[in-house]
């Protein structure tokens, strides 16, 4: 029984680390996308186009 315990005072331990380095990487930019709105101009005319054809 103590080490059900143990797995799972460990499994607690590993999921808050993990917690901390997500939101680390979020607070430093990890995750901010500077792909998409270079492109989105390029999809939108596509958008126009379609919507005119109705």
């Amino acid at each position: 029984m103590s080490v059900i315990y143990l797995l799972l005072a460990l499994s607690i331990l590993v999921a808050i680390v993990f917690f901390f380095a997500f939101i680390y990487s979020v607070k430093k930019g990890q995750y901010d996308d500077s792909y998409t709105p270079s492109v989105r101009m390029l999809f939108d005319d596509e958008l126009v186009k379609e919507n005119n054809k109705n």
